[in-house]
């Protein structure tokens, strides 16, 4: 085969997207599904759908619900890793290890940006609340619930408290919260979380 035949091979009208250019399909079809029905009504096989591919090529790009979430709101935080290295402290630590992992993922401000985004569309646009509502319902709070056996209330108001801190320290800059050293608020926080989650 020549060069320039092989230079202009598949590149006709009926060619095959190749991964990136259907990733990216998807991603915008779950964009649309998940503004327009919220988290729990956006399935996995009507995202495959409005892309029209199979359903098994969005679980090989993005394994599950979640995942698909995570990369087409951009959303920081995927709770399939971060619930399992929170889990993987002793059940007696909890509490530190929650303190340590807002902080890392607070701290970092690539990350914190996006986090922060979506609170202030969630004040003022009632779809963005309904979907980060339900997302952080089923995704967050329902696997920190079985993963700890904490109460669903217990679960929440240690969230509750570390996303206040994380504002204080992070957004407000509240002296001497901005200034304390990670060990400080593990010390002065954990204690607190850990008799809301092992209790």
């Amino acid at each position: 085969m020549s060069e320039a035949g092989a230079g202009t091979r598949g590149r006709g009208p009926g060619r095959r997207p190749g991964p990136t250019e259907t990733r990216e399909k998807i991603l915008a079809a779950a964009r649309d599904l998940f503004a327009e029905k919220g988290y729990d009504g956006a399935s996995l096989r009507a995202i495959a759908r409005a892309a029209q591919v199979d359903p098994a090529l969005v679980h090989h790009f993005f394994g599950n619900k979640e995942g698909v979430f995570v990369e087409a709101m951009r959303f920081p935080v995927d709770p399939s890793v971060l619930l399992p290295h929170i889990m993987s402290f002793p059940r007696d630590r909890i509490g530190e290890a929650m303190v340590r992992t807002f902080l890392q993922v607070w701290g970092d401000e690539d990350r914190r940006a996006p986090m922060l985004a979506m609170l202030r569309s969630a004040m003022t646009n009632e779809r963005a609340v309904v979907l980060l509502r339900e997302f952080v319902t089923s995704a967050l709070f329902g696997r920190a619930s079985q993963a700890t056996e904490a109460a669903p209330l217990a679960i929440q108001a240690a969230a509750g408290q570390m996303i206040g801190l994380m504002i204080l320290r992070y957004v407000l800059c509240v002296e001497p919260l901005a200034s304390a050293s990670e060990d400080e608020l593990v010390e002065l926080v954990a204690p607190t979380l850990q008799r809301y989650l092992a209790s």
